[in-house]
């Protein structure tokens, strides 16, 4: 239950951040987000099977906080989109020099005897995230850096959600379509 309500705040970050900042100097903010980032590392520690994929993210995320809080500056929390889609593309890119691809593992959760052809699919869907992770990135640095605090929590806090709800509908489609042409089993 509180790893399901930090992560719940995780995902809330940027309208957290947008009305912390709105009533707080962005120490304060820094502070509490530092604070929930450190629970989260915490709570890590008990679910050592996702700590290594979400370690990195939860470190740089810990560290922008820290900045903002010890410098009073927002800019680094509004950093934190843009850390968190850098360090998702890192372990994706990373799986596909190493594999399995970060998707085929996730398929193998669910399905542990995979096909070639569904093994180069899945290959493929970790190559498109990795494009949506630096497209994502890109657009996140560009609203930390050059937009008000509104857009940035606009971009941050939902369109950004919305086009990853997106790219997996579409991915789920397109792999229903494979599967059919492939007789069940991408």
């Amino acid at each position: 239950m509180r790893a399901a309500a930090l992560a719940l705040l995780i995902l809330l970050y940027p309208l957290a951040v947008y009305f912390g900042l709105t009533y707080w100097s962005a120490r304060w903010v820094g502070m509490i987000v530092a604070a929930v980032f450190f629970l989260r590392l915490l709570l890590l520690r008990q679910h050592r099977d996702t700590a290594r994929q979400l370690l990195p993210a939860v470190l740089v995320a810990l560290c922008c906080a820290l900045v903002a809080a010890i410098l009073n500056h927002e800019g680094a929390l509004k950093l934190v989109p843009v850390a968190i889609n850098a360090t998702m593309l890192a372990a994706f890119a990373l799986t596909l020099r190493n594999p399995p691809s970060m998707i085929e593992r996730f398929a193998r959760l669910m399905e542990t005897d995979l096909s070639d052809d569904a093994i180069t699919y899945t290959r493929t869907v970790t190559k498109v995230w990795c494009g949506f992770f630096v497209l994502n990135g890109g657009i996140s640095l560009y609203t930390a850096l050059y937009s008000s605090l509104a857009i940035w929590t606009l971009y941050n806090g939902l369109i950004a959600y919305l086009l990853m709800g997106l790219l997996f509908g579409v991915e789920y489609l397109v792999r229903q379509r494979v599967k059919q042409h492939a007789g069940g089993d991408a």
